[in-house]
């Protein structure tokens, strides 16, 4: 359980760090992304970019599964 939580927290330390080159490329910014401005409120959702990196790191974990 240790091992997991350190896992984590890097990984999403490493996102963090990584974050405004990632901006860049178009993560969080593709079609099919909900945004919504009103006069003084903003409503993002990002479907597609949320669905992209599962597949990614879906593909990830099966590459590094150990068999």
């Amino acid at each position: 359980m240790q091992k997991l939580l350190i896992t984590l927290g890097l990984g999403i330390a490493a996102i963090g760090a990584l974050y405004p080159y990632l901006r860049q490329l178009g993560v969080g910014q593709l079609p099919g992304d909900i945004l919504l401005k009103e006069d003084n409120s903003t409503f993002y959702f990002p479907v597609v970019s949320c669905i992209v990196i599962s597949l990614l790191v879906s593909v990830l974990f099966n590459l590094f599964r150990s068999s």
